[in-house]
C-alpha cells in the first residue's frame, strides 16, 4: 500500500489550513492520488500481460480471413517480430499465438474482450494495436476486402470509429509506400509522388484537413508527438520490445510537420 500521496497531502493540508481538519482533507486527497497511481501500475501490468498475446492472435486471425495463410503473410508477420526486436523466446511465443489465431475455433470477440480492459483509458495503445495489424496485412497480401472487414471489426471492438480506422489505413498505406522512397529524397515522399499528394499525406498524418492556420498546425504536431511519444506508451505498459515501432511513428510525424512548415513558409 502506498502512503506517499497521503503524507504529502496531509502536510500540504496542514500547511495551508493550519489545523487538523486541513491535514485530514489533505490526506483524503492524497489517498485518491495513491489510488490513481496504483491503478495506473495495475493497468500497465495488464497491458504487458495481455497486449502481446492478443496482438499476434489477431494477426493470425486476420491472415486466415480468406481461408489460407500465404507465404507473404507469414513473412510479413515474421518481419514484424523482427522489427519489434523480440527475443528468440518471445518470437516462439508470438508464433504460437499467431498459430492459435489461425484456428477455426478462435474466438475474436473473446480475444478482444480480454485485452480491452488493459487498453481502457489508453486510446494510443488501441491505435498502436490496429496500426501494427494494418502494417502486417498490407505487407502480406495487400489488405484485401475480407481482411479489411475483419480488421475494421477489430477496430470497432476496441472503440475506434470507422472514420479513425480509415484514417489509420491511409497513414499505414503511406508507410507501406515509403519503402520505395528514393535515396536522398524528401522524407515521406516517393519517386513518383507529386508534391501536392505528399503534402496531403502530411496533413493526414497530423490529422488535419486544410484550410488550417499555422497555429493549428503547430498544435496538431504537438498533440501527435505527445500521443505517440515512446515514453508515454511505455508508461502505459507497452512492452519495451515494441517501442522501436513507436519511435518510427514520431519520426514520421516530425517529417510530415517539416514538409508542411516548408510548404507554408513557417518559421
Amino acid at each position: 500500500m502506498s502512503w506517499i500521496g497521503k503524507i504529502i497531502g496531509g502536510l500540504i493540508g496542514l500547511w495551508l489550513f493550519r489545523n487538523p481538519l486541513g491535514a485530514f482533507l489533505g490526506v483524503l486527497i492524497g489517498h485518491q492520488i495513491d489510488r490513481g497511481r496504483a491503478a495506473s501500475g495495475a493497468d500497465s501490468a495488464l497491458v504487458r500481460e495481455r497486449f502481446f498475446p492478443a496482438l499476434f492472435r489477431v494477426m493470425g486471425h486476420v491472415a486466415k480471413a480468406d481461408g489460407r495463410v500465404s507465404e507473404q503473410e507469414i513473412a510479413a508477420a515474421r518481419a514484424m517480430m523482427a522489427a519489434l526486436r523480440l527475443t528468440p523466446e518471445q518470437t516462439q511465443q508470438a508464433i504460437g499465438f499467431f498459430t492459435e489465431g489461425k484456428q477455426p475455433q478462435f474466438d475474436l470477440d473473446a480475444a478482444i474482450a480480454s485485452v480491452r480492459p488493459a487498453l481502457r483509458g489508453h486510446p494510443e495503445l488501441a491505435q498502436f494495436f490496429i496500426e501494427v495489424q494494418l502494417q502486417v496485412a498490407l505487407a502480406g497480401n495487400g489488405l484485401g476486402a475480407v481482411e479489411r472487414a475483419r480488421l475494421a471489426r477489430v477496430a470497432a471492438l476496441l472503440g475506434i470509429s470507422a472514420t479513425d480506422f480509415s484514417r489509420l489505413e491511409t497513414i499505414m498505406r503511406w508507410r507501406a509506400d515509403l519503402s520505395g522512397a528514393h535515396a536522398g529524397g524528401h522524407p515521406g515522399s516517393r519517386p513518383e509522388e507529386g508534391a501536392g499528394q505528399a503534402l496531403a499525406r502530411a496533413y493526414t498524418l497530423l490529422e488535419l484537413t486544410p484550410p488550417v492556420t499555422d497555429e493549428q498546425v503547430v498544435k496538431a504536431y504537438r498533440r501527435q508527438m505527445s500521443k505517440h511519444h515512446p515514453d508515454k506508451l511505455q508508461a502505459q505498459g507497452l512492452p519495451e520490445s515494441m517501442l522501436e515501432r513507436a519511435k518510427e511513428r514520431t519520426q514520421q510525424i516530425q517529417a510530415a510537420y517539416e514538409r508542411i512548415r516548408t510548404a507554408r513558409g513557417m518559421r
